[in-house]
């Protein structure tokens, strides 16, 4: 029952300030003589979230995106004023595009080119017979816009405002206090798979969690956005002290399971002071600046103890195994520390200093991007040539509902079921209205008596946004209500034009999801996420091609980004979703491998010979996974092989250790009987050995 009344509280909360912000900002477009109130009413709707960082940051691309479809739209009537055929083609190119560009981005960024897109239809389809009216069209649609823009960041910012930074703060705490007490209860060494894989997936949400998260809050908290460069760096470092954690555990794996236990239990015994340095007393566990002092006494502490373990194994081949995971571990120690300090530097008071500035890269399928295009441009040509033929006169209304929503759902997994669910919404939000404009509005005499007739059945829709189990409908509800209400100063009541209207628009969201049973959405299909799985493998020709200058950044953000679009589409459990598990993990240990490869290259000077058989390992390792089959495995295995060989012959070079002990690691993840790769693996050859 508290939990009940707790969210209850929230949900009217909300209703509240929405019903408040949309009265302020038509009383205020009423009071500045705007033609349509409406219009800012809208925005209100569209903008309004129960959290105020939220708000300013769709605030934010909504003006952007406003601004960009007005100045479109003047252009557009300018250079086609009598020509509605080119009119209304263009028209449909800049929609679509629009609707395009919505789908390359997850966060708030995707509502800015949807409005570029409706607000130059918004602009320009009114004054289509009247072309001399275009500028006056626009100058109000940008002042009632930007109106409804500004009155709903006052109203959330100041009226018991929800702070987008205490969910970012917590957040963080969360997963910084989950990944230290996952690590530290890890150190056993031996992990299973499964569990391996629920891991990562944690990690994975978490990383893009936090830059979604910390996209919006620095809209809302100048302190945000002072620390906004630490909050990226620290995502980036944790990701890759967890794709080195993974590393490691995999190795230990492997060699437990191939009976190498004397390596795997001298690794466990190196992985113990890490434990350690990880465990102080209870109530020190989750503060960083206490853990990045233990780590850094760990980090002197391990190469004396590997030293000590490795004397103690019988021969080359366990010292090249146990060298190898020295390497991964020392890495691992490194990079926790780098984490937990930046970690204890966002918590102080005060930030002091710069810091390398990093960016979360994000993985796109520009094919289901260019589906979104086609078919956002044939539901608007089709209307077109609709309203042409017939001359239907309401059929602006129909193609500027057909232009908000083919953006609003370009991206969505279900578009079909989400076009019905606010077409429903959307048909009784209007049928509301109707009772509203013709049955309670007449009766009524100023400002006041107009919020007593229309809030009641007002309330409805923002009431209905809040609950999760009706998506769409509230805001279909709302949205049907405010628009065909059409608050104008002054006011007209015209019942043949409401109906007319109301069809126009309840055809135009209807075409809307006509479209998408002829041109399906590929978001989330089988197709797109073979794709983009496609695209997770080729990050290690990524790994292997691109310049190493902020190679390790970007392959570790496109990763993760590319993993939770396709994970968010698959059945927890299934086989398919562990296929997806065993290819992310597989592409996180090897494309790393790689660019820690190319970086010793860079920095090392062997001898030519050896360093074209270097060269040639990673290119194989590129083709493996750009197209993997036994045949590319085995050219892989034997590049690898060879480069290995090169090595150990020119081992009186010291820049040789470090890439012979990323060749072994490729080695060793290559022949690992539990990964994505094992359905290729030949029989084994006779491995080299060094000492």
């Amino acid at each position: 029952m508290a939990e009940f009344l707790a969210g209850e509280r929230e949900a009217w909360v909300f209703v509240g300030k929405s019903l408040l912000a949309m009265y302020v900002a038509a009383w205020l477009a009423m009071w500045l003589q705007l033609e349509q109130p409406a219009t800012a009413m809208i925005t209100v709707t569209l903008v309004m979230h129960p959290h105020s960082g939220m708000v300013l940051a769709k605030s934010f691309y909504r003006a952007i995106g406003t601004l960009c479809g007005s100045l479109f739209g003047l252009a557009l009537m300018s250079v086609f004023p009598q020509q509605r055929e080119l009119f209304l083609f263009s028209l449909s190119l800049w929609v679509a595009l629009c609707a395009g560009g919505a789908t390359l981005y997850r966060n708030f960024m995707s509502y800015g080119f949807v409005l570029a897109g409706y607000t130059a239809a918004i602009v320009a389809l009114p004054t289509i017979g009247n072309p001399l009216n275009v500028f006056d069209s626009a100058v109000m649609r940008v002042s009632e816009v930007m109106l409804g823009i500004v009155v709903a960041g006052v109203v959330s910012d100041v009226v018991l405002p929800g702070r987008l930074r205490e969910v970012l703060r917590r957040r963080l705490r969360e997963h910084f206090a989950h990944f230290i007490d996952f690590a530290r209860d890890s150190t056993g060494g031996s992990m299973a798979r499964r569990d391996m894989e629920q891991a990562h997936l944690r990690f994975v949400r978490a990383a893009v969690e936090l830059e979604d998260l910390r996209a919006s809050v620095i809209f809302e908290d100048p302190e945000a956005r002072a620390r906004s460069s630490r909050m990226r760096l620290l995502n980036q470092r944790h990701m890759a002290a967890s794709t080195s954690f993974q590393s490691v555990h995999h190795l230990i794996n492997r060699l437990q399971r191939s009976g190498r236990h004397t390596v795997a239990d001298a690794l466990i015994a190196l992985y113990a002071p890490i434990g350690a340095a990880l465990s102080p007393e209870m109530h020190w566990r989750h503060q960083p600046e206490v853990l990045t002092a233990r780590l850094e006494a760990c980090e002197v502490e391990l190469p004396l103890l590997a030293e000590q373990l490795r004397a103690t194994l019988p021969d080359a081949a366990a010292w090249l195994e146990f060298d190898t995971g020295t390497t991964l571990l020392r890495r691992f120690a490194a990079e926790l520390r780098d984490f937990t300090s930046l970690e204890a530097s966002l918590r102080g008071q005060r930030v002091r200093g710069s810091v390398e500035r990093v960016h979360f890269r994000r993985g796109n399928d520009y094919a289901g991007t260019a589906i979104a295009v086609l078919r956002t441009f044939l539901t608007m040509t089709t209307l077109s040539t609709l309203w042409i033929l017939s001359g239907w006169s309401f059929g602006a209304g129909a193609m500027l509902l057909a232009t908000i929503f083919s953006g609003l759902y370009a991206a969505a997994a279900h578009p079909v079921t989400a076009t019905v669910k606010t077409w429903c919404g959307y048909a009784l939000g209007i049928l509301a209205a109707f009772v509203t404009t013709f049955f309670l509005l007449p009766g009524s005499d100023g400002f006041v008596m107009l919020i007593a007739a229309s809030m009641p059945l007002l309330l409805i829709g923002p009431y209905l946004i809040t609950r999760n189990t009706l998506p769409g409908v509230g805001v279909g509800y709302t949205l049907g209500f405010v628009y065909i209400l059409a608050l104008k100063n002054p006011m007209v009541y015209d019942p043949e034009h409401f109906f007319n209207d109301a069809i126009s628009q309840l055809v135009g969201l209807g075409m809307t999801g006509v479209a998408f049973v002829f041109v399906p959405a590929v978001t989330g299909t089988g197709w797109q996420r073979r794709r983009q799985l496609q695209q997770l493998r080729r990050q290690v020709v990524l790994a292997a091609t691109d310049p190493l200058e902020g190679l390790l950044y970007r392959f570790e953000s496109i990763n993760r980004d590319l993993f939770q679009q396709v994970v968010a589409h698959t059945r927890p459990g299934s086989d398919e979703s562990r296929s997806l598990l065993a290819w992310a993990l597989s592409v996180h240990e090897c494309g790393r491998a790689v660019i820690e490869l190319r970086q010793d290259l860079l920095h090392s000077e062997l001898p030519p010979s050896v360093h074209r058989e270097v060269q040639a390992a990673v290119a194989a390792m590129a083709q493996l996974y750009d197209a993997p089959d036994a045949a590319r495995w085995l050219r892989a295995e034997q590049a690898v092989e060879q480069a290995i060989v090169a090595t150990v012959q020119d081992s009186s070079h010291a820049s040789c250790r470090p890439v012979l002990l990323q060749l072994h690691l490729l080695r060793s993840a290559l022949r690992d009987d539990e990964s994505a790769l094992a359905v290729y693996i030949t029989p084994a050859v006779e491995p080299v050995h060094a000492t």
